[in-house]
């Protein structure tokens, strides 16, 4: 198994590091259309799959010669599997407590509130390393990194390297095409590290704002860009387009704003509208009107100052004694256009890749294949693409999708059987040339299926096992599930966290405990007494998702949000009948990401 998987189960299991723009982007206004601006080789064969390869663009800031010379000898990225992946995946929980620090006093306090100014370092000799860091430093441009609130945040990063190292890794696919973007606009190059502040860089974060994908785009914006989503695919995690809309977004913010990028990012995060109403306040009152005078939201305030201190880490990671997981500069991944639905256990037996790095690469596919009515662009590995190409080829179209006659049985009907062979009533009517949702017993439709157990292309099972086996501190012991068991009195009777019960498990918070089934925990002391059981929804595509409660809001009205039931938040959190929420209440939500489109 490789670490691919792990880095797409870790994407699904873990909610967003940071999540801080999907919080406050409920009230950002986006207006781009969703054009693609990186150049492209095009294939006019129209036999064969269209393959786009982003190609560099020419700059001052781009290496030598002597880089291109280094592209020529490309070495593949291939996922590193020194480490089995379920010891990996067993140590998740840690993730928690390198966290990202959403304001500065979070940070002050993790930190030491250690505020001493660290001397920075010369500039890099011509000798050292010109990789993807190197070309990334080569465009920053917005300076103000030793200002006092930026300096909490560069002394956290400092303080912690394997979360560096895990972004890095996560990035490490993607980074070259949006450093490319950046570049190709002129923009400042600090906004190719973005990502890292809004998603840590994790293709499938979701926050509690409803937010999608490494930009966080929240549904309603992300429609205003045209990014599309619906059962099949989400727009907002098909990272080259999302890259897109946000930068024309903060194009767009950066001229609203007078040329001022750091208010530009600030109303990315917070809304265009919050950050003008301060600018005005300001003025009103004859105050500046930078960034750093406005009063604005604690998250906000502590948002552009994390981007700077990424930033300043990136640029002088000698000074403050990180290490920088090296990224070659040059392309990682080729877009491959199909040119009609295809099951992606298929496409990653073409590629010669496992279905984990598929779904890595290509996140934003909710399903088992690709949208009946596109896209149908993959992104593969460059040593890859040929591969595909040639394989793909010897593939008829009516093949790349298995169908399959199913005799309509009496009482079904088509929102049935599509939840059984995990596709849409829609495509079922599209199909069979149904217009209504009447069907008949003894009819006989068409059905695309899946050409493998489902359970293959998001196994839990096959991690389970290896997970259950792993040794730990402290003594093992076996709970058999019993009727109406949840993993949070189960966590609550043996005195450990949900979270670690899950971990040790191979499963989510979220996932469903099946009556008898049989679980491991490991305590520092005997059991505790039994307590009263319920259960939670099981699929790995759930998050756990803590939401702040806001003025007006009800348990209706955060139900509708998100596609969950009123029954399901008083469980969840407690609630007794008749108690008022209240403004600033924190309230824990398992919401299915790919259900909130």
């Amino acid at each position: 198994m490789s670490l691919s998987f792990l880095r797409l189960v870790t994407s699904l299991l873990i909610p967003s590091l940071a999540g801080c723009a999907g919080l406050a982007g409920l009230t950002k206004t986006w207006e781009s259309d969703d054009a693609e601006n990186t150049d492209t080789t095009v294939n006019t064969n129209a036999d064969t799959p269209l393959v786009t390869t982003a190609q560099p663009t020419s700059s001052t800031n781009t290496a030598d010669t002597s880089t291109t010379k280094h592209r020529s000898q490309h070495l593949p990225y291939t996922p590193d599997t020194a480490t089995p992946w379920w010891a990996l995946v067993a140590n998740q929980e840690s993730d928690n407590s390198t966290d990202e620090p959403w304001t500065i006093e979070e940070a002050r306090r993790d930190t030491g509130h250690d505020d001493t100014i660290t001397p920075l370092a010369q500039p890099e000799s011509p000798q050292e390393n010109k990789d993807l860091w190197h070309r990334l430093r080569s465009g920053f441009q917005l300076g103000t990194q030793e200002h006092p609130l930026v300096r909490p945040y560069i002394k956290w990063y400092a303080k912690h390297q394997p979360y560096l190292d895990r972004v890095a890794e996560r990035a490490r696919p993607f980074l070259y095409d949006i450093v490319q973007e950046v570049e190709a606009r002129g923009m400042p190059m600090e906004i190719a590290l973005l990502p890292v502040v809004e998603s840590a860089f994790q293709p499938f974060a979701y926050s509690s704002g409803r937010a999608a994908g490494i930009w966080q785009f929240i549904p309603s914006t992300g429609k205003h860009y045209g990014l599309k989503q619906n059962w099949w695919y989400d727009g907002r995690r098909d990272i080259p387009k999302a890259t897109t809309a946000a930068l024309d977004y903060l194009e767009r913010l950066h001229k609203r704003f007078d040329g001022d990028w750091l208010l530009a990012l600030a109303s990315y995060n917070s809304g265009e509208g919050r950050v003008a109403r301060a600018v005005k306040k300001n003025k009103k009152k004859g105050r500046p009107t930078d960034f750093w005078s406005l009063d604005l939201p604690k998250e906000t305030q502590g948002y552009v100052p994390k981007l700077l201190a990424i930033s300043a880490i990136v640029q002088h990671y000698k000074t403050h004694s990180v290490t920088l997981t090296s990224i070659p500069d040059e392309p990682y991944l080729e877009h491959v256009d199909v040119g009609s639905q295809i099951d992606l256990a298929l496409a990653a037996e073409l590629a010669e890749l496992p279905i984990e790095t598929m779904y890595q690469l290509n996140p934003a596919y909710n399903r088992w294949a690709t949208d009946p009515k596109g896209p149908h662009t993959l992104l593969l590995p460059i040593h890859k693409a040929e591969t595909f190409r040639i394989a793909l080829a010897k593939v008829d179209k009516k093949n790349r999708v298995r169908w399959e006659r199913h005799r309509i049985r009496e009482g079904e009907t088509l929102g049935h059987i599509a939840r059984k062979f995990q596709t849409s009533v829609a495509l079922l009517q599209e199909v069979n040339n149904i217009r209504d949702k009447w069907i008949r017993a003894g009819q006989s439709i068409i059905i695309p299926v899946a050409t493998k157990n489902l359970q293959h292309y998001l196994s839990e099972d096959r991690r389970r096992v290896a997970l259950q086996s792993t040794k730990r501190k402290g003594h093992k012991r076996h709970h058999t599930v019993k009727r109406g068991d949840t993993f949070w009195d189960i966590s609550r009777k043996y005195n450990v966290k949900v979270s670690q019960l899950a971990t040790w498990n191979g499963m989510s918070p979220k996932d469903t405990l099946k009556l008898g089934q049989q679980l491991v925990v490991w305590t520092k002391k005997p059991n505790r007494a039994d307590r009263q059981f319920v259960s939670l929804p099981r699929s790995v595509t759930h998050q756990q998702v803590h939401y702040r409660v806001r003025k007006g809001d009800s348990l209706a009205r955060i139900a509708q949000k998100f596609s969950v039931t009123i029954a399901k938040l008083r469980q969840w959190n407690s609630l007794k009948k008749g108690k008022y929420l209240q403004p600033g209440q924190r309230l824990t939500l398992y919401v299915d990401v790919t259900q909130q489109s």
